[in-house]
């Protein structure tokens, strides 16, 4: 795991599109909690000099997303970038038939690649790879693709156009066509795990000699279908509002200059997997036994780590950030991207990543950021990421 190293990045986020506008928003939301001291109950202040927030931030106000669907929705707001044209950022030639996850995904690629210098030619194309986490690709794809097989006249006169997002591999396999990507290129559709396990999949790919490079992240769409399952498996009334975020990170290994150049932002140190049968305590114990191993494979200190950077969604959950301080022995800063970005699902491990590393440090001196996810079968991950200075908004 060691040397691999992030050159550039980009999200795609309520916040805007580009790592500026994550960038932009943070500023903003952490001087807003800084001013207040807004700390949740439960939620400890860093006690590690230069942790990334003094505070977590208070929850983003969610935005009227009515606009999106002219179908139903549980709430009228959400947190989703209701403006977003992919025709404005990629032009109309081969977007007419993008799902929203696939066009979030694409710009997304796209940015990372621009934001990490990184001309694609006849030269290196079969060396770059594509890997995205998902949950199972665009909801509603699949489903309204279902339904027009019930609904339409005999002989079921069903779009053939539309198949395509039916499967969960569109937004990988889009962005590879659009960029001309021959590398390796996969998806990885494990929900709160996908980010994870993408680039568990990412650096294995580039430590086995597969790929020179990939880009990895994951995507969730904003739409009526996530909604309504957030809505009805959340607690009611306090069910954080459905979000949506595509997250994509350039990696390369630190000895390759022709890809890694001059500017390395990055590094991840290790990533570990587990699983507690049953969840509960179980869970608890498999969390806790990644970030240990997680710890011990980096070679860092446990009191080195400044900020945990965890999936949780509903307000007084600490399933994830418990078994972490407990096997930290210390209580690092905590940030939710699900408390500023709404429950983003398989892409709320790559917008945690892209929220510390946007972060402004109040110094200039690498820090340690341990990234945890856990999913409701009791599968577990952690990973600890080193963040070097420069890394946050780019003029690129």
């Amino acid at each position: 795991m060691s040397g691999v190293v992030i050159t550039g990045w980009s999200a795609t986020s309520p916040a805007g599109v580009g790592r500026a506008a994550l960038a932009d928003r943070l500023a903003t939301v952490v001087g807003t909690a800084a001013a207040g001291d807004a700390r949740p109950v439960g939620v400890a202040a860093s006690t590690t000099p230069g942790g990334a927030w003094p505070v977590e931030p208070p929850p983003a106000t969610p935005v009227d997303v009515t606009a999106l669907s002219d179908e139903p929705l549980p709430t009228p707001t959400g947190h989703a970038l209701v403006d977003f044209d992919v025709r404005a950022h990629l032009g109309r030639k081969g977007t007419s038939f993008y799902d929203r996850a696939t066009a979030l995904a694409v710009v997304a690629c796209g940015d990372a690649l621009r934001d990490a210098a990184v001309e694609v030619d006849d030269t290196n194309r079969s060396r770059l790879g594509v890997v995205l986490g998902t949950s199972l690709g665009s909801f509603r794809s699949t489903s309204d693709y279902t339904r027009e097989t019930l609904v339409q006249d005999k002989p079921y006169l069903v779009n053939p156009v539309l198949f395509p997002n039916t499967v969960m591999n569109c937004a990988a396999g889009q962005a590879a066509i659009r960029y001309g990507l021959r590398g390796v290129n996969a998806t990885v559709a494990t929900g709160p795990l996908a980010f994870l396990d993408a680039l568990r999949y990412g650096t294995n790919a580039i430590a086995r000699g597969y790929v020179d490079a990939m880009l990895v992240g994951a995507v969730e769409e904003f739409s009526p279908h996530r909604a309504w399952t957030t809505w009805l498996t959340g607690q009611p009334g306090r069910s954080t509002p459905t979000g949506e975020a595509a997250a994509v990170f350039l990696l390369t290994r630190a000895d390759r200059p022709d890809w890694a150049g001059p500017r390395r932002e990055a590094e991840v140190l290790a990533l570990t997997t587990g699983y507690g049968p049953g969840g509960g305590p179980a869970a608890d114990q498999a969390l806790t036994g990644c970030v240990t191993r997680a710890v011990r494979r980096a070679g860092v200190e446990p009191a080195d780590i400044s900020c945990v950077l965890t999936g949780e969604t509903d307000p007084d959950d600490t399933d994830e950030y418990a078994p972490a301080c407990a096997a930290l022995g210390h209580v690092p800063a905590r940030l939710r991207v699900s408390r500023l970005f709404g429950r983003c699902d398989a892409a709320t491990g790559g917008l945690a990543l892209a929220s510390f590393l946007a972060s402004e440090p109040p110094e200039p001196a690498p820090r340690l950021a341990l990234l945890t996810g856990r999913s409701p079968d009791g599968g577990t991950a952690a990973a600890i990421v080193r963040g070097w200075p420069g890394a946050g908004a780019s003029d690129r």
